[in-house]
């Protein structure tokens, strides 16, 4: 049976704002059905690298606070700390980052910021699993200890997964930085040494102090590699790269399976929402932003983390490629955007593997909100 996927476009009108329009969604979306007189809801989101301009912005976060209060429940936004070093590394830095970018207690209806993981990301809940690739997972415990979680993705290019939406916003997102560690532990980057400059941007941004500098040349020891991939973005020559084939599918199915040990552990209080907004050819958690892909699409909300995915890619692939950006190939409606970015990442994989454990399914159906008419003069 196909999973409802709720969408809005960006149209407004005098009688009903972009935010209002939200609230309609998702209210559609079920919200209300989901939440109960003080839940402790979590509302995850990526509070945006310092300098990095794609997340989403605070005054649609807002309006789901608020939509979030007209059922009694309590929410809070989180995140969880990163692996790389950077300005959300850990909660004092995080919490900085996050009011800078415009979430500040004030600014949010009053909603606090928990971060999930604790101050240095050691604050974590063991889950049980049992899947092909974890036994357990390791999730940030406020997320965990929460009663009902809202996850709000900014869906975009990844180049780890080919695309981040819902499964890796709450998989990667939500998981604590053994959690994170655990995910990329298959993933061992290569450095090109003909292309290599010795520039040192790898060596200087690696949290494992596993790169060092010879000749001239850059070069990675593998046993003090942790497997984050902060050093393929910050190469600014392509010189490093992953095996592929070999590890991106158990890198996706590891996200997954965490996606899976948040949300069972929640039956019937989750709800998910996309923002394919701002779609960027990487993550947010760069300390700058690329030229978007494509044109700004809308917003859409499912109780089914598989299905919104779906729809997402369906949705950006749909579009007609922007010139002038990381996008070089399958510009053409109908093309594959992401196997354009990342030709050797088979991003469907993370779904259908998904679907295969009993996450959600891909079938779905669009539901599109109507844009309210002008008010008559």
């Amino acid at each position: 049976m196909p999973a409802d996927v709720f969408f809005m476009d960006l149209t407004a009108t005098s009688r009903e704002n972009l935010p209002g329009k939200l609230g309609r969604l998702l209210k559609k979306a079920g919200i209300k059905n989901i939440l109960d007189k003080n839940d402790h809801t979590a509302v995850k989101l990526h509070f945006g690298e310092q300098g990095n301009t794609a997340y989403i912005r605070p005054v649609f976060i807002r309006k789901i606070i608020e939509t979030i209060r007209t059922t009694g429940a309590q929410p809070f936004l989180t995140d969880a700390n990163t692996l790389y070093v950077g300005t959300r590394s850990n909660a004092v830095s995080h919490i900085k980052t996050a009011i800078e970018n415009g979430f500040s207690y004030s600014s949010m209806d009053n909603a606090p910021i928990i971060i999930a993981d604790g101050l240095l990301g050691k604050s974590e809940t063991p889950v049980p699993v049992k899947l092909k690739n974890c036994e357990q997972v390791y999730i940030g415990s406020e997320i965990m200890q929460a009663g009902a979680l809202i996850s709000v993705a900014h869906f975009k290019g990844h180049e780890l997964s080919g695309f981040g939406g819902t499964i890796k916003n709450i998989g990667m997102g939500s998981a604590s930085r053994r959690g994170k560690l655990d995910q990329h532990s298959n993933v061992s980057p290569k450095i090109k040494r003909k292309t290599c400059i010795g520039c040192g941007e790898c060596a200087a941004h690696c949290p494992g102090e596993a790169i060092f500098l010879e000749d001239k040349k850059a070069y990675i020891t593998k046993e003090k590699c942790i497997g984050c991939a902060e050093c393929i973005v910050r190469c600014p020559t392509g010189s490093i790269n992953i095996n592929w084939n070999q590890t991106i599918p158990v890198f996706m199915e590891k996200m997954v399976e965490y996606t899976y040990g948040i949300v069972k552990n929640k039956p019937g209080k989750c709800l998910f929402i996309n923002f394919i907004t701002d779609i960027a050819p990487k993550c947010d958690c760069l300390s700058y932003t690329e030229s978007p892909i494509v044109s700004n699409i809308g917003v859409v909300a499912s109780l089914d983390p598989v299905a919104i995915d779906q729809a997402s890619v369906d949705l950006v692939n749909q579009q007609p490629g922007l010139p002038h950006t990381e996008l070089k190939t399958c510009l053409a409606p109908g093309e594959d955007k992401f196997k354009g970015l990342y030709p050797d990442v088979d991003w469907s994989h993370q779904l259908a593997y998904a679907e295969e454990i009993g996450l959600g399914t891909r079938d779905y159906k669009l539901v599109k909100l109507k844009t309210l008419a002008y008010k008559k003069s």
